[in-house]
Order: structure tokens, then C-alpha cells, then sequence
């Protein structure tokens, strides 16, 4: 690249960084409006989403309106800072999905950054699958209005789900998402649930009570009063059973079909950005009950801090790099991180690791999570977190992705 294109580049990349930092990301990422995606269905000639340049390989100055406001430095700005790099692919989609992507189109721009090819296996337990399964739930629920349908046909449902995986790899997602978040059939199918229709499912529910309950989750207590989720439950259970059959067990596939089902009506009385705050409240509160982490052998922990210990350097650094290990498989909440800490300690527990390691070893919470920030969080001899802790912060963790991004764009562009 000629010394004033890397310049000019640079300048432009430092516009869109300064953007990006000022604008509040959530509202960048969910609200802002984009223009409709442009579908190519199978057979159709590609063709680019970005402008094309002048002969020069130079972008024009921006031109004065009579008014005096300049008009955009970059025309082609998109609301989501990692979209103008990545968005440049046209999606072939089958033609044979009934879905209405144009209804959810901010919603899967959202989900195609939550699910970035380069953070989706970092994020994936804590951002990008719990969106991902939001938006197919949104999607069948929002379509529902027009098919009256509260699932996809088995064989429909394949066309859809490789559709929704063309249109976010289009715009820059990771081409691995069925597998790292196990979509599958069942997640837009009506499983093994007896109802899968809008009229049956109302002549069974008393849909507003249901509605009630769900239409403004409180995002602080919900997961301790579980209001919503216990409506969700009830409404599951009871439609499990309109065929007659045994009244099935909690999170058997029977009730989890018809929670999914629920679901779907639930956000099809919804507006999509509702139905994603309540949905993602939903999933917080599983997300945080659970360490995602897996652990490996702890034989060598055991050997140098077990019983009395002999070497207190030895022991720290072998319990150090066991945790960075552990840093290293994915992002995780601070409410996951104590269930993580939790674990880790009754596990050295039982192989005669009798010392308090965290304390003499100085491993607080950010040992095992990126996400509590820089400020170290010390493990509590009894954990209790406060239900303020729920879900995870978006914004800060947004932000962090662009200026890494943004910083190491800036460095291949004037080194280029």
C-alpha cells in the first residue's frame, strides 16, 4: 500500500475506533437500523457490498451539504465496528426456508458479531450461543405471525439452518456455529412436543398470565424468583400432556421441546428486541448456576501442595499454571468463575490439598476469568454472590474487542 493510502487508511480506522469507543456499543449492536441484507439465492451472480473505489485506489474527501455539515468521512459505515472490515461476502440462500430474516435483520447483525470467526470459541458459552439460539427462536417466533406454525418442518428446517448460518457468515461469523453451539434439528422443530401450532398451543395456555409474567423480566431478580421461568415451566408441562400421555419429568426431551415451543410463542408476542432481553436474561441465569470449564488431571497440583507442603514457589507456580490453563478455554462470567474456584477447591480437597492455595498462591477471581477486568477479585472462603452479578457485561467486553482489533488493523496498515 502506497505511504498515503496507509494514511489516509489510518485515519479512517481511527475515526470509526473514536466512533465506536463514543457511542454507547449495546445500542450500536441491537438498535441501529441497517439496511435490508441482499440476498442472492443459489444460481444468482455475486456481487460486492463495499463501494467501488476511483481509479486512484483513494476514497474522496467527504463533500459540504449547503447546509455546512460534512457528510460522512466513510459512507459505508456500519453500526456494528467490526462489520465495514468483515461484511463482504453476498449469502446464496436456498430459497426454501420460510423464516423472515428481514424482521430479525438487526438481530442477526448482532448475533453475527457476537459470534465473530476469531472470538466465537472464547465466547461461545457465555455471548455467542446463547444469541445464537435467541435469534433461532425469534426467528420461528416472528414467522409464526405469518405461518401460524410455532415449528419447522424437519425437512425445511435444514434449508433454514443453513440459511441462518450463510447470512451470519456472511457478515463475518464463525463458519463453525452448528457444531460449537450443538444446533440441531431439535432447536427449531417441534421434537417431541404434542402441540406445534399457535392455535393449539393458545387453546391450551392461559397465554396471558403467560405474557404477563414474561413481558417485563426483571433482570436483578429473576433469577432467584424465577417468575418467568416458572411461567415458562408450567405453560411447557402442561402442553406436554395434551396427548394424553404420562405427565413427563423436568428436562426430559418431551418437556424441553415444549419449553422450546413456549419459547417461540412467547417471542412471537414480542417485539425482537424484547424478545432477546428476555431470552438472554433466561439463558444468563442457566449460564451463571454452572462451571463451563473443564478440568484436567490435578495429579501434579496434588503432589507439590498436598498434605504438608515442603516448597510453597513450587506449589504456586504449579497452581498457577494450572489455572492460566484453565483462563485460556473461555470467557466466563464472575458468578461462573466462583463455581469454577468452588470446584477446583473441593476437587484439590479430596486429593489432601488441605492448604488454603488461592490465598498463599495470591489467585483471585481474574486467575479465572477475563472477565472480572483488571482489578483482582478475591475468591471468598464461602462464596455468595449477590443477584446483581447476573449475566455478563456486554459493553466493556464489546469494547475490549474493538480497540484489539482496532490497534492490531492499525499496526498491519502502517507496517504494510
Amino acid at each position: 500500500m502506497a505511504p498515503t493510502g496507509r494514511l489516509l487508511a489510518v485515519a479512517a480506522l481511527s475515526i470509526l475506533c473514536l466512533q465506536g469507543l463514543v457511542r454507547d456499543s449495546g445500542a450500536a449492536f441491537a438498535q441501529t437500523h441497517l439496511p435490508p441484507h441482499r440476498i442472492v439465492h443459489a444460481g444468482e451472480n455475486d456481487g460486492g457490498l463495499m463501494p467501488e473505489l476511483p481509479p486512484s485506489g483513494l476514497m474522496p474527501m467527504p463533500e459540504l451539504s449547503p447546509s455546512g455539515s460534512p457528510k460522512p468521512f466513510v459512507p459505508f459505515l456500519a453500526p456494528a465496528p467490526l462489520a465495514p472490515f468483515f461484511n463482504n461476502s453476498t449469502p446464496k440462500l436456498s430459497g426454501k426456508c420460510t423464516l423472515n430474516f428481514t424482521a430479525v435483520d438487526n438481530l442477526m447483525t448482532t448475533t453475527a458479531v457476537d459470534c465473530f470467526t476469531s472470538f466465537a470459541p472464547f465466547l461461545a458459552n457465555v455471548i455467542c450461543c446463547p444469541q445464537l439460539q435467541a435469534t433461532l427462536t425469534i426467528l420461528i417466533g416472528q414467522s409464526s405471525k405469518q405461518t401460524g406454525s410455532l415449528a419447522l418442518d424437519p425437512t425445511v428446517a435444514n434449508y433454514c439452518l443453513s440459511d441462518v448460518q450463510e447470512l451470519l457468515l456472511s457478515q463475518g461469523a464463525s463458519d463453525n456455529l452448528h457444531s460449537l453451539c450443538s444446533v440441531h434439528l431439535s432447536n427449531v422443530t417441534e421434537g417431541s412436543c404434542p402441540v406445534s401450532t399457535v392455535d393449539s398451543f393458545e387453546s391450551v395456555i392461559d397465554s396471558s398470565k403467560l405474557l404477563e409474567a414474561c413481558q417485563k423480566i426483571d433482570p436483578v431478580n429473576e433469577c432467584c424468583s424465577q417468575t418467568c421461568q416458572n411461567a415458562i415451566n408450567e405453560a411447557a408441562q402442561k402442553i406436554s400432556s395434551k396427548d394424553g400421555g404420562l405427565t413427563s419429568y423436568s428436562g426430559s426431551p418431551k418437556i424441553d421441546s415444549c419449553r422450546n415451543v413456549v419459547l417461540r410463542w412467547l417471542s412471537s408476542r414480542l417485539d425482537p428486541p424484547s424478545a432477546k432481553q428476555m431470552l438472554r436474561q433466561i439463558s444468563n441465569c442457566n449460564v451463571n448456576g454452572v462451571c463451563p470449564l473443564s478440568f484436567p488431571d490435578t495429579s501434579k497440583v496434588a503432589k507439590e501442595c498436598g498434605g504438608t507442603i515442603k516448597n510453597s514457589t513450587t506449589c504456586c507456580k504449579v497452581m498457577l499454571s494450572y489455572v492460566a490453563h484453565l483462563q485460556k478455554q473461555s470467557f466466563i462470567t464472575n458468578l461462573q468463575a466462583l463455581n469454577c474456584a468452588s470446584f477446583l477447591g473441593a476437587k484439590l480437597q479430596k486429593m489432601n490439598v488441605s492448604t488454603n492455595v488461592y490465598s498463599s498462591c495470591q489467585i483471585t477471581l481474574k486467575d479465572f476469568s477475563l472477565q472480572v477486568g483488571s482489578q483482582a477479585v478475591n475468591i471468598p472462603e464461602r462464596p455468595a454472590a449477590t443477584s446483581a452479578q447476573n449475566g455478563v457485561n456486554h459493553k466493556n467486553l464489546r469494547l475490549r474487542q474493538l480497540v484489539s482489533l482496532a490497534s492490531l488493523l492499525l499496526v498491519l496498515l502502517v507496517q504494510g
